[in-house]
C-alpha cells in the first residue's frame, strides 16, 4: 500500500467513529430538504476530513471544501438548533483535520473557537437546555483535542519520513566522499611511486640494464598491489595497517633517492587509530616524493596515554614563501581526522622543508 494513502485511511477511520452520532442526528430529519442538506453535509465532511489528512500543506482545494462544510453545517445548525448542534462539532473536527498540520496551527485553533462560539450562540437562541448545551460544548472540545493530537502525530510521522530520506541521501553523499578520498590516497601514492621508478628505469636502461629490470619488476609489483588494494577498497574490506605502510614508505622514499629515518617509540595502536595513521603516512609520503625534492625524510611515531602522534618532516624546497594552499589530499586527511576527533597540522619548517603532524585519539571510532 502506498504511504501517501495512509493519512486518508486515518481520516476515514476517524470519520467512522462519528458515524453513529451523526446517524442519530439524521433520525430527527424533518422534511426532504433537511434530509438532503444533512446527507450532503455528511458527504462533504467525509471527503474533506480525509483530504485534510493528505499532507500538511493547506491547498486551495482544501480551503474550498472546508468553506463548503462550514457554511452548510452552520446553516443546518442555525435553522434547526437543538439536537442538530452536533453538526458544528463536525465542522470543528474537519477544520482541525484541514489546518492542524501546520507548525503553528493558528487557523485550526480559530476554527475550533469559532465552532464553540457558534454552538453557544445558536443553542441559546433556540433555547437548548443548559445541560445539553454544555454536553455539546464538552464533546466538541474533547473531539477537537483528540483530532488535533492525531493530526500533529501524523505531521510528526511525515517529518520523520522526510528526515529519514534526507539522512539516507546524506549518508550516500558521505560514503561517496569517503570513497573518493580513499581512491585519491590509493592512486596518488601508487602512481607517484610508479612515476619515480619509471624515471629510474629510464636513467638506468642504458648503463645498467639489470638494475633497470629490477626497477621495472618493482613497478609491476606496485601495479599488481594497487589493483588488489583498489578491489579491496571497492568491496569495503581494505584494512591497511601502519606497520605495512611504514615498509611501503621506506621503499617509496628510497626509490625517489630520499633517505628515510623512522623513529617509532610507540606500542601497537588500536586498529582504528592504526588504520587512520596509515592513511596519513601514505598521503604524507606521497607528497614528499611528488613535490619536495628532499634528501631526507624523518618519520616519527609517539604515543601517550590518550593519543598517538605521527610526524613526517622533510628537508625539501618548501619554505615560508611557498604557497601553503592545501591540496585535495591534505583536505581529505583533515576531514578524516576531524571526524575521528583528531587534528592535522602542516606547514613549512624554519630551516626549509615541510612538516606534517597528525594527532589521533587512541579511542578513535572506526
Amino acid at each position: 500500500m502506498s504511504r501517501r494513502w495512509c493519512p486518508s485511511i486515518a481520516g476515514m477511520i476517524w470519520v467512522g467513529v462519528w458515524t453513529f452520532p451523526l446517524l442519530d442526528t439524521m433520525s430527527t430529519v424533518r422534511g426532504p430538504v433537511s434530509g438532503t442538506a444533512l446527507v450532503l453535509f455528511w458527504a462533504l465532511y467525509i471527503y474533506t476530513a480525509a483530504l485534510g489528512f493528505e499532507g500538511n500543506e493547506v491547498t486551495r482545494t482544501k480551503h474550498t471544501f472546508f468553506a463548503a462544510v462550514a457554511a452548510l453545517g452552520l446553516t443546518i445548525a442555525a435553522v434547526h438548533g437543538s439536537h442538530w448542534l452536533v453538526v458544528l462539532l463536525f465542522v470543528s473536527v474537519c477544520g482541525i483535520a484541514v489546518y492542524g498540520g501546520a507548525p503553528k496551527p493558528v487557523a485550526a485553533l480559530t476554527v475550533f473557537l469559532a465552532a464553540l462560539a457558534a454552538i453557544a450562540v445558536i443553542g441559546l437562541a433556540h433555547g437548548v437546555p443548559t445541560a445539553e448545551l454544555a454536553t455539546t460544548l464538552i464533546a466538541t472540545t474533547l473531539s477537537s483535542a483528540l483530532v488535533a493530537v492525531v493530526r500533529q502525530l501524523n505531521r510528526t510521522v511525515a517529518e520523520l519520513h522526510r528526515t529519514r530520506e534526507a539522512l539516507a541521501v546524506a549518508a550516500v553523499a558521505e560514503e561517496r566522499l569517503r570513497f573518493s578520498r580513499d581512491l585519491h590516497d590509493l592512486l596518488g601514492h601508487t602512481l607517484s611511486v610508479i612515476v619515480v621508478k619509471a624515471e629510474v628505469v629510464r636513467r638506468l636502461a642504458e648503463r645498467d640494464p639489470a638494475a633497470a629490470a629490477a626497477q621495472a619488476a618493482d613497478i609491476e609489483d606496485v601495479g599488481r598491489r594497487a589493483l588488489v588494494e583498489i578491489r579491496e577498497a571497492v568491496t569495503g574490506y581494505r584494512e591497511s595497517g601502519l606497520t605495512a605502510e611504514l615498509t611501503r614508505a621506506r621503499g617509496a622514499l628510497s626509490s625517489a633517492g630520499i633517505t628515510a629515518e623512522v623513529q617509532r617509540a610507540a606500542a601497537p595502536l588500536p586498529d582504528p587509530a592504526d588504520h587512520l595513521l596509515a592513511w596519513v603516512l601514505r598521503e604524507a609520503v606521497t607528497n614528499v616524493v611528488r613535490h619536495s625534492e628532499a634528501k631526507t625524510c624523518t618519520i616519527t611515531l609517539t604515543t601517550d596515554d590518550d593519543a598517538a602522534t605521527l610526524s613526517v618532516a622533510d628537508d625539501g624546497r618548501f619554505t615560508a614563501t611557498t604557497s601553503t594552499l592545501p591540496g585535495n589530499g591534505l583536505r581529505g586527511l583533515t576531514e578524516r581526522l576531524r571526524a575521528a576527533g583528531g587534528t592535522l597540522e602542516t606547514g613549512p619548517r624554519p630551516g626549509g622543508g615541510f612538516s606534517l603532524q597528525a594527532n589521533v585519539p587512541l579511542a578513535t571510532p572506526a
